[in-house]
């Protein structure tokens, strides 16, 4: 959540808009994120959200976060329980983070791990480079369908 769920927003519009890939994230529509939270709780909203979009080994999924969850310390449990739902259903788990020992990091079939050495910044530089890492994969030829106007 945070600064890197404002990037999942960004970065699903330009898949969208730049490759035609249909993409979606559940923290856009606050309404049905908060429904979900207030009525079955944090820990399911995104496995929960996942369900309800037919996921299957079609799909897949790309996780931005810093810490990528952590099962045994109950951190970030919705994205736990989001990447073992997807594990369950075979799809692709793709992820950009901070953290080596998160979750998402050693349950994608592929992560970019953002190595700060400055333990104090790792947040604003895990955020700063999903947002570069995604700008150059929808840049890039194979993938951008759609030229951007600058």
């Amino acid at each position: 959540m945070g600064g890197s769920a404002g990037n999942c927003s960004h970065a699903v519009n330009d898949f969208r808009k730049l490759c035609n890939i249909e993409c979606y994230t559940p923290t856009d529509n606050v309404s049905e994120l908060t429904a979900r939270v207030n009525d079955d709780g944090w820990s399911s909203s995104f496995v929960n959200w996942l369900k309800v979009s037919k996921l299957s080994k079609k799909d897949s999924i790309f996780v931005f976060s810093v810490g990528g969850g952590n099962k045994q310390k109950k951190v970030s449990e919705n994205l736990v329980h989001a990447i073992d739902y997807a594990k369950q259903m075979k799809s692709k788990i793709f992820s950009i983070v901070g953290r080596q020992d998160g979750y998402a990091y050693q349950k994608s079939d592929v992560s970019i791990l953002i190595d700060c050495k400055n333990k104090s910044l790792i947040t604003p530089m895990s955020e700063s480079f999903q947002a570069i890492v995604w700008h150059m994969i929808v840049s890039h030829p194979k993938l951008q369908s759609n030229k951007t106007k600058w």
